[in-house]
């Protein structure tokens, strides 16, 4: 029997999932078919289903890598001993890019999806759990640090800032004309003034005083 190269078996799941996204982006997750997704990663259905059990299986997948990343960017923040906060503005800056539409269809393709399958609903749940556990987690060595409000309850607000995240995405979709490093810029001053600890100075108005 051969043996399993685990590096590049990982490399063609990353294959695969990149080559639905596409796919998804495109025609949506009802309106993709497996023989589509092969066709577009190169691979026969057989091929498929040596790496993915369906077309849920590739979403919990697609959510799951996201996950792993957003966990590998934070990570590398507390081994640097980097500002909590920094890290948060950075990865709302991460989401504004110019490829934000597409950044934005598959997480909303993603989440309709939810909606109408219970397996994908638990998954997603599970794995909204999991990253709002990794968010408060950042936010607790933040208040240890003297860098985050200690008033704030850290799994609350963990949740909040995940809707922010998810809303920088759906900025691309609301308003595609929305310059992006302006949008950039106004999360970084509401995550400084709303988590930041101390708080930063109030901004002198640019009316001056009444």
């Amino acid at each position: 029997m051969r043996k399993l190269d685990p590096i590049k078996h990982d490399e063609k799941r990353r294959e695969i999932l990149e080559a639905a996204g596409r796919c998804f982006q495109r025609k949506g997750f009802k309106g993709s078919s497996i023989s589509e997704i092969c066709a577009e990663a190169g691979i026969s259905p057989g091929h498929l289903y040596h790496y993915f059990g369906g077309k849920d299986a590739i979403i919990v997948a697609i959510a799951q890598s996201h996950l792993d990343a957003l966990a590998e960017r934070f990570h590398k923040t507390l081994a640097r001993e980097e500002p909590i906060v920094d890290a948060i503005v950075a990865e709302i800056n991460w989401l504004t890019p110019g490829d934000g539409v597409t950044k934005a269809t598959l997480l909303f393709e993603v989440l309709a999806e939810s909606t109408r399958s219970e397996a994908i609903a638990r998954d997603l749940q599970s794995h909204s759990r999991s990253m709002r556990e990794l968010v408060a987690k950042l936010l607790q060595k933040g208040q240890a640090r003297g860098e985050i409000d200690p008033a704030l309850d850290p799994e609350t607000t963990a949740a909040v800032l995940i809707s922010l995240m998810d809303g920088a995405r759906a900025l691309a979709l609301r308003d595609r004309e929305i310059d992006s490093h302006q949008a950039a810029a106004v999360y970084d001053l509401l995550i400084r003034r709303s988590v930041g600890w101390p708080r930063p100075a109030p901004m002198p108005s640019p009316l001056g005083d009444p």
